[in-house]
């Protein structure tokens, strides 16, 4: 009896090797998909929710969206971001008001995770699809987001409320007259 498993196992086993080595030849007849990358680099595709890497996207006067309120840096896992800001009197309000100073991004520790960006209430930071980071330092991995002299884009004055017209009523509601 222990003959005849023994028997029955090469055989399993001879069938599955089979198995493998058709898989192989048949990899092995198809027409070669290899791109070449440093020559041909116009030619990437990438979807559209590849993450390589973090920006601040700033507009043509050089404002960007971000507020220092430290979300990104907070639900980072690892502490790649670092939120450097102050507090500043506004002066049409007279309330205190955060101004960002630096926004610090340590690409060479980032595990592009996108919580940072899921975080942000004003969706100043986004990723790219830019992914040659190759670097001889790792101080070059060091990147500031917002640029020298760069401020917050300033908030959206609220829409003027319509006039009302006189005697005009509100839709849905109903003119109840007193007769005597």
């Amino acid at each position: 009896m222990k003959v005849s498993n023994y028997i029955k196992n090469i055989c399993v086993g001879v069938w599955h090797l089979g198995q493998g080595m058709y898989v192989t030849m048949l990899n092995f007849c198809r027409p070669k998909v290899t791109r070449q990358y440093p020559e041909n680099r116009g030619e990437r595709e990438y979807g559209a929710r590849f993450r390589a890497l973090l920006t601040m996207p700033h507009d043509a006067e050089n404002r960007h969206r971000c507020i220092a309120c430290g979300l990104c840096m907070n639900s980072c896992p690892n502490g790649t971001i670092r939120v450097i800001g102050r507090t500043e009197t506004d002066p049409a309000t007279g309330k205190p008001k955060k101004v960002l100073d630096r926004h610090l991004y340590n690409l060479g520790s980032c595990i592009f995770c996108g919580l940072c960006v899921a975080a942000c209430p004003t969706g100043a930071i986004r990723f790219t699809n830019e992914f040659e980071h190759a670097v001889f330092t790792r101080e070059r991995l060091l990147l500031q987001l917002n640029r020298p002299g760069s401020s917050q884009a300033p908030a959206p004055a609220p829409k003027p409320a319509s006039p009302a017209r006189e005697g005009a009523q509100a839709p849905g509601t109903a003119t109840v007259t007193k007769t005597e």
